[in-house]
């Protein structure tokens, strides 16, 4: 397991916490400490009791840079109770992948055609340029999402095939445009599953979960354990993404050069042809806002115009309304878990932002 990075470097991001352009909470930092961390929590409970947004039960947690966390449950919902992920696995997966990079496994110009017997896009067809950084940062041109991906009865290998089958010859180019599709992981993980000569995905899971003893309570099952979507197949706690998330940004996860990979904006100078948080997805609406995209994660910006610094929030928000997010810029993460109707994507980034200013200045004091 890798070392944390040096407290002296943390300290200087808490340090660096800035104010939000968000309205002021009542409570401030004048006060002790002590205080001043108690009645913003107060203000917090106060804020996401009243939400009304969401028509379902949820939990929210969040963790400051010195290990402080506070939590709120609505109804029967606790960081214990078990969601389904949709995209929110997203971030998970592609950390996984990353981290197989690292250990030599795989490398990000990789080709699908070098690992999977029978591809069968050939060389005069554009996609044949995939990559396996194409795939992570969903600019591979693979726009349609066989039925096999969520179906449970599946073979996890053929599916992958039938992804290829489906695209081949759309015409796209790799690395040209941004396209919101769950077969670019699918194809990732059955590259990383040959190059590392296992069965399937679930032993290169068991392998990440050994070294790192994250997610012992949140299996990839969805829609089958034998045919997992990489992309949003996940069962989680809240509790496992919070131990996942302080993992991740204490440098746990990734040594230095595999962070930069993965927060490094994929998609500065290219369309975001789809793009949920932008037009929605599920018949449920988007935020219109730009963001941008790194590896399995979204670069925050509220802004119909990127005009953000890219890494200073990162986010992995799944379509049930789940939101796990990590504020790098002032040095807190957390999650909203829920499990809404699809397409209610939104909703969770909504319950966050009720309290977001409260939370940067509890992050800050």
């Amino acid at each position: 397991m890798r070392r944390v990075w040096p407290v002296l470097l943390l300290s200087a991001v808490a340090a660096g916490c800035g104010g939000s352009s968000d309205s002021v909470p009542a409570a401030s930092c004048s006060v002790s400490q002590s205080g001043a961390l108690q009645a913003l929590e107060a203000e917090m409970g106060t804020a996401l009791s009243s939400v009304a947004v969401s028509e379902v039960d949820f939990s929210y947690a969040v963790e400051r840079l010195d290990g402080r966390r506070y939590t709120f449950n609505r109804g029967s919902s606790t960081l214990q109770t078990s969601y389904e992920s949709k995209s929110a696995s997203k971030l998970v997966s592609a950390v996984i992948l990353l981290r197989l990079v690292e250990q030599g496994y795989l490398a990000l110009p990789d080709q699908p055609q070098q690992y999977i017997d029978g591809w069968p896009i050939g060389g005069s067809d554009p996609l044949s340029g995939i990559t396996l950084a194409h795939l992570l940062s969903f600019t591979s041109g693979l726009t349609e999402d066989p039925a096999c991906l969520n179906a449970a009865n599946s073979d996890f290998e053929e599916c992958v095939l039938s992804v290829a089958d489906a695209n081949a010859g759309n015409g796209n180019v790799p690395g040209q445009a941004f396209f919101y599709a769950s077969g670019h992981l699918q194809v990732a993980g059955l590259m990383a599953v040959k190059a590392r000569g296992v069965a399937g995905w679930q032993a290169i899971f068991t392998e990440f979960r050994s070294q790192t003893g994250l997610f012992p309570a949140s299996p990839y099952d969805a829609p089958s354990l034998s045919n997992p979507n990489l992309a949003g197949g996940m069962h989680f706690t809240g509790e496992d993404y919070m131990a996942f998330l302080k993992a991740l940004k204490g440098g746990l996860l990734l040594n230095a050069a595999s962070m930069n990979q993965l927060l490094m904006d994929r998609t500065a100078s290219i369309p975001m042809v789809y793009s949920p948080i932008l037009s929605g997805i599920g018949g449920g609406a988007g935020l219109g806002e730009d963001w941008h995209y790194g590896f399995g994660l979204w670069h925050e910006c509220r802004s119909a115009t990127f005009n953000c610094t890219a890494g200073a929030r990162v986010s992995s928000p799944g379509a049930l309304g789940s939101y796990p997010f990590w504020d790098r810029t002032r040095g807190y993460s957390g999650v909203v878990v829920r499990a809404g109707a699809f397409g209610t994507l939104t909703t969770g980034i909504a319950i966050e932002r009720a309290v977001r200013a409260t939370v940067e200045a509890w992050a800050a004091c």
